[in-house]
C-alpha cells in the first residue's frame, strides 16, 4: 500500500520537549517561552525549513513560529504562550527549493560556471512564490522573476539581485509547504496562572482561633489571624478540612483511640449526621461565614486554598446512602483504613474499584465544583496516590475545562514514579523530598533533578519543612536556628513554598516520643492555643524572606538556580537570576544549627552579568547589612544563632 503523499521528503524525529513520548502533557505559565527542539532532515543534500506550529485548544489555525539549525540535524525554535488554558504545538518542516537554489547558485558563480539556466530557474521559483503571495508582495515578486528572466542584462549583476537578502527575505515569507512534513502527533502544554509558578502558602487551622469566651474556634475568629498571615508576606492560605468530623471511633488527643466528650476529633475523619464533604463543621460558622471568610481574606490579597481529602468517617452519610462505594469484608462490615499495624477505624477509604465508579467520579468532582462555587480556587489534595490515578486525570482535566485557573496541589509523599505520574496526570504543584534532604549533597542533588532534568518540564515543587504530620528531627534537635535554615532553604530554593503555622513561626518542636515525627498535642487532634508574640518567633525572619521574594523575580522561578563551590561541607552557595541579568540573588546557608560555620566561595562573575574587574555590592535582605566584594573568590562566616543564612541582593557599582 502506498503512502498518502510519498513526496514528504523530510523526517521529524526525538521533539523535545514530549513527556512519554507525548503521552502527557508539558506545564508552562502565562507569558513564558516554550523552547522545542527536535531532529529534522531529509535525504541528499537539499536544505530544510524548520517551523514550530502551535495554537490554543480553541483555535482551529495555527500560528507558527521559525527554528532554527543548531548542529547534527537538531533543530530549535520558541514561542510564547500567552493565555491560560490548554495549547497544542509540534514541529512542521519542508524541502526549501529556493533556499536550496540560492545556496547551489553561489557555489557555481564561486566555480566560474555560466549560471544562465540557473537563474531562470530561480525565476520559475520565484514566480511560484508570487502566486503564494498577494497585495504588494505578489507584483513585488512578479517583479522579481521578471528581472531574473531578463537575458541581455550582465549576468555578474543577475546574480547579485538573485543573492540579494531583499529578495530572501521577501520569499522567504510564503514558503512552498505543499509538501511539507508535520510531526504526526499535536503535544499538550498546560498554562496556568502565575500562582502556579509562585506562591507562598500558610496552613492554619482556624478551630484554634478560639477567644476565652469560645474555645473552639470559628471563621469569624479567624479574621483577626488574616492580617498577622498577610503581615508575614504569604498570599496562600490553606485550610485543613472544615467539615463536619465523624463521632464513631473519633481519636482523642494525642491520637488516643478512645476520645473524651470534649475531644474535637481528626479533621480528616469526614462526616456525620451535620453533613458531608459539601457541608461546613457547624462549630466554625454557616457557609455563608465561609464565603464571608474568603472575601475578608481576599481583602488581605490572600487566596484560600481548601483541603480535598476523599475519605469518610463511619457517619458520612455516604456510608449510609452509596455504601457500594465502599470495600466490605465477609463479615460485612466496612474496611477502615489501614497501614499494619497502625489502624484507622475513624476513616473509610472509597473504593475506586466500585462497580458504580462513573456515579462514584461524578459525585467526587461535584465536591470540588461546589468549592470552586463558593469562591475557593486552590485545593490541596491529601494522599492522592491512594486513590485512582485515572480519576484525577478525567476530574482535573474536566474541571480546569470550566475553570482553567483552578491550582491543585499535590500531598504525596511516596515513591518518585507515583509523585511525578501526579504531576503528569495534571496536579498543578506538589508536595516533595524536601523535608527529608538536610545535607549539602542531597539538596543539591534533588534540585538539580527537580531543575535540569525532564521533570522540570510538568513538576512545580512546593517545600514544605513542616506539616502537621511531620516534625522533622531536625527541627526536633536544631533549636530556633534550625528554623531559620530551613525557611530560608524553601523560601529560595523553589518559587512555591510554605510552612504549618504558627507552630513553626514559634519552633514548636516537641515530639510525641523519641524517633517520631508527630507532634506532641497535635493540632490535627485537639486544639491549641499558640503564642504568637513569643521571644523565641522568627516571625520577622520569615517577613524578610518573604519580602525579597516578593521584590526579587530572580526568586519567583526555579529554573536559574545554580550551585557554587564552598569549601565546607556544612555550608551551601546558590545563585538565581533573572534571564537579562537585571536581578541577580545570591544565598549562602549554614547548614548545620548548632555551630558556626565559614568557607571561601567562587562566583562565577561573567555568567551573572557582574563585571569581573569592577566591585561589586551585596545587600543582605535578611540583616540589612551590606559588603563590597571583588573578584569571584570570597569568605563567608555564618553564626546559626544570629543568622544563619546570607540573602544577597547584589549590584554592580
Amino acid at each position: 500500500m502506498l503512502p498518502i503523499e510519498g513526496r514528504q521528503r523530510v523526517q521529524i524525529e526525538k521533539i523535545y520537549p514530549a513527556i512519554d513520548c507525548g503521552r502527557f502533557p508539558i506545564k508552562r505559565i502565562i507569558g513564558e517561552e516554550v523552547q522545542v527542539e527536535a531532529t529534522v532532515f531529509t535525504d541528499s543534500h537539499d536544505l530544510i525549513t524548520s517551523e514550530i506550529v502551535y495554537r490554543r485548544e480553541s483555535e482551529t489555525e495555527w500560528h507558527h513560529a521559525p527554528m532554527y539549525s543548531l548542529i547534527n540535524d537538531r533543530w530549535q525554535g520558541v514561542f510564547t504562550v500567552e493565555n491560560i488554558g490548554n495549547y497544542y504545538y509540534s514541529v512542521r518542516a519542508w524541502v526549501d527549493h529556493f533556499k536550496t537554489w540560492r545556496r547551489d547558485l553561489q557555489k557555481r558563480v564561486e566555480a566560474g560556471q555560466n549560471v544562465a539556466v540557473d537563474l531562470l530557474i530561480g525565476a520559475e521559483l520565484v514566480e511560484k512564490g508570487a502566486n503564494r503571495a498577494s497585495g504588494e508582495d505578489h507584483d513585488k515578486l512578479h517583479t522579481w522573476a521578471a528581472v531574473l528572466k531578463e537575458t541581455s542584462e550582465d549576468q555578474k549583476i543577475l546574480v547579485e539581485k538573485a543573492l540579494s537578502e531583499e529578495l530572501f527575505f521577501l520569499i522567504s515569507k510564503y514558503p512552498d509547504r505543499s509538501l511539507a512534513t508535520t510531526y504526526e502527533q499535536e503535544l499538550k502544554i498546560i498554562v496556568d496562572r502565575e500562582k502556579a509558578r509562585f506562591s507562598t502558602w500558610y496552613e492554619m487551622f482556624p478551630r484554634s482561633c478560639g477567644t476565652p469566651l469560645r474555645k473552639h474556634g470559628t471563621f469569624k475568629d479567624g479574621w483577626e489571624f488574616l492580617p498577622y498571615i498577610a503581615g508575614m508576606g504569604f498570599d496562600v492560605l490553606y485550610l485543613p478540612p472544615i467539615h463536619p468530623i465523624g463521632h464513631q471511633f473519633r481519636k482523642g488527643k494525642n491520637n488516643q483511640l478512645v476520645a473524651e466528650p470534649d475531644d474535637v476529633g481528626v479533621c480528616w475523619g469526614i462526616g456525620s449526621h451535620e453533613g458531608g464533604h459539601k457541608s461546613v463543621h457547624p462549630l466554625l460558622g454557616t457557609l455563608e461565614d465561609f464565603r464571608e471568610f474568603v472575601a475578608k481574606a481576599k481583602e488581605h490579597n490572600l487566596e484560600i486554598a481548601l483541603d480535598i481529602a476523599f475519605q469518610c468517617s463511619p457517619d458520612h452519610p455516604y456510608v449510609k446512602d452509596h455504601p457500594q462505594w465502599f470495600k466490605h469484608r465477609p463479615d460485612g462490615t466496612i474496611q477502615y483504613a489501614e497501614n499494619p499495624p497502625k489502624k484507622y477505624q475513624d476513616i473509610y477509604p472509597i473504593d475506586f474499584e466500585t462497580p458504580d465508579w462513573q456515579n462514584l467520579w461524578q459525585e467526587l468532582k461535584s465536591v470540588m465544583v461546589f468549592w470552586i462555587e463558593q469562591g475557593v480556587h486552590i485545593f490541596r489534595v491529601d494522599n492522592p496516590h491512594t486513590k485512582a490515578f485515572p480519576f484525577w486525570e478525567w476530574a482535573i482535566a474536566s474541571i480546569k475545562h470550566d475553570y482553567p485557573d483552578i491550582i491543585f496541589l499535590s500531598e504525596s509523599f511516596t515513591r518518585p514514579n507515583v509523585m511525578y505520574r501526579l504531576a503528569k496526570l495534571g496536579f498543578t504543584q506538589s508536595y516533595t523530598y524536601f523535608t527529608w534532604r538536610n545535607n549539602k549533597w542531597d539538596l543539591t542533588e534533588y534540585m538539580t533533578e527537580l531543575t535540569r532534568s525532564e521533570v522540570k518540564e510538568f513538576f512545580h515543587p512546593n517545600f514544605w519543612p513542616n506539616t502537621p504530620d511531620i516534625l522533622h528531627e531536625y527541627l526536633q534537635h536544631g533549636g530556633r536556628p534550625a528554623f531559620m535554615i530551613r525557611l530560608a532553604l524553601a523560601a529560595t530554593l523553589t518559587a512555591n513554598y510554605g510552612i504549618y503555622g504558627p507552630a513553626f513561626e514559634v519552633c514548636e518542636n516537641r515530639a510525641v516520643r523519641p524517633g517520631s515525627e508527630e507532634y506532641l498535642d497535635s493540632e490535627k487532634y485537639q486544639l491549641r492555643e499558640w503564642d504568637l508574640d513569643s521571644p523565641y518567633s522568627i516571625q520577622d525572619w520569615i517577613t524578610r524572606a518573604n519580602r525579597a521574594r516578593r521584590e526579587h523575580p530572580a526568586l519567583q522561578s526555579d529554573y536559574s538556580l545554580r550551585f557554587h563551590y564552598i569549601n565546607n561541607d556544612r555550608t551551601i552557595c546558590y545563585t538565581k537570576q533573572t534571564p537579562d541579568n537585571s536581578d541577580v540573588m545570591l544565598m549562602v546557608v549554614n547548614l548545620d544549627p548548632h555551630w558556626t560555620q565559614s568557607g571561601w566561595l567562587d562566583l562565577p562573575l561573567e555568567t551573572l552579568g557582574i563585571d569581573p574587574y569592577r566591585p561589586y555590592q551585596l545587600h543582605d535582605l535578611f540583616t540589612d547589612a551590606q559588603y563590597t566584594w571583588s573578584g569571584g573568590h570570597n569568605y563567608v562566616e555564618l553564626n546559626p544563632y544570629d543568622a544563619p543564612a546570607h540573602l544577597f541582593w547584589i549590584k554592580q557599582q
